[in-house]
């Protein structure tokens, strides 16, 4: 048997360097390539692709959606100069969490950002964000949760 490697992906050069977004076509097949999306399926995988669009600041140009492959087009801008306000932060995370862990999230950022905040503090609060942030504008973290 003969196995070949996938070839490897490419980010776009300027990514890192330059404010601008890219495009991607991506491309993803069903394990074993079994025929697992019918009709159902699809409009499932619409939904969560939307909500999960919406959560990462990714946005989905064109898909097409077989039934054991997808094809999206990506459009993945740079991360944001100045990040997220609390409440831009908790809406996004109400897309793909419970009501429970916004709740939580809530508490927990404003418990962090309260008066007399310590240094420590401060370093907790910016891991806490950073641990949604680093999900967003992320073309290989969308695809990997897609």
């Amino acid at each position: 048997m003969f196995f070949s490697m996938a070839k490897s992906r490419i980010l776009a050069p300027w990514v890192g360097k330059e404010e601008k977004s890219a495009i991607y076509h991506c491309v993803s097949r069903v394990v074993e390539r079994r025929f697992h999306f019918k009709q159902q399926e699809k409009e499932h995988f619409v939904k969560l692709m939307r909500l999960y669009e919406a959560f990462c600041g990714v946005r989905v140009l064109s898909y097409c959606i077989m039934s054991n492959h997808f094809h999206l087009l990506l459009e993945v801008p740079p991360r944001p100069q100045q990040d997220l306000t609390d409440e831009e932060l908790l809406s996004r995370v109400a897309l793909i969490h419970s009501p429970d862990s916004v709740a939580m999230l809530r508490a927990q950022l404003e418990a962090l950002s309260a008066e007399g905040i310590t240094d420590e503090g401060r370093k907790a609060d910016a891991a806490l964000r950073e641990k949604y942030f680093a999900r967003m504008w992320d073309l290989g973290q969308f695809m990997k949760v897609l």
